[in-house]
């Protein structure tokens, strides 16, 4: 007996919704025209991971959580003295999501957490990279529920950067306006 696929939620409306609205604004000639995000990039930068190795296991685990998959560890290129790393320290994590863990996270990302970010007006429609893919920062780690604030040693920002297969920020604003991300007026 074969198993039924099991879609995310905002993979369905992404079908239902988005794909028709886009075909509509933009009159592309072709379905596969159609923007879609390919990827999310999420990467913590842990600076005091130079004096301590224990940040940069913390790190690494409160972003397995957020993500659901085990971070990289990144590496320093190179040596600067000002900062006091040498070459092959461990500076940061990143984690790349695609498909069904790509659809959970930004679903989670747009209905739960960034509305439990303090004074929250929406994010800037400027960081925009000119090739369709768009870039947020978060100052508090914690607003992701699955973080538990009593076990948190420290408060730490990160990246989260949604690729997509748009030609235009015009088409990636829209797709990402489309998807409910809640951009400032």
């Amino acid at each position: 007996m074969a198993k039924a696929a099991y879609k995310p939620r905002l993979q369905e409306f992404y079908e239902a919704e988005v794909i028709p609205a886009m075909q509509e604004k933009f009159q592309y000639q072709n379905k596969h025209e159609i923007p879609q995000i390919t990827k999310i990039v999420m990467n913590m930068g842990v600076g005091e991971a130079t004096q301590d190795r224990k940040h940069i296991e913390n790190a690494a685990n409160d972003m397995s959580l957020i993500a659901g998959q085990k971070p990289v560890i990144t590496k320093a290129k190179q040596s600067n003295a000002s900062f006091k790393i040498r070459d092959g320290m461990a500076i940061g994590c990143k984690v790349t999501l695609r498909r069904q863990k790509m659809y959970e996270f930004l679903d989670r990302f747009v209905t739960i957490a960034l509305p439990r970010v303090r004074d929250f007006r929406g994010i800037s429609g400027k960081s925009f990279d000119g090739r369709g893919n768009y870039a947020v920062g978060i100052k508090e780690h914690i607003i992701f529920p699955e973080i538990d604030f009593d076990k948190v040693d420290k408060i730490r920002g990160m990246d989260i950067v949604i690729c997509t297969t748009a030609k235009t920020d015009d088409e990636a604003r829209e797709l990402l306006r489309l998807f409910k991300l809640p951009f400032k007026k």
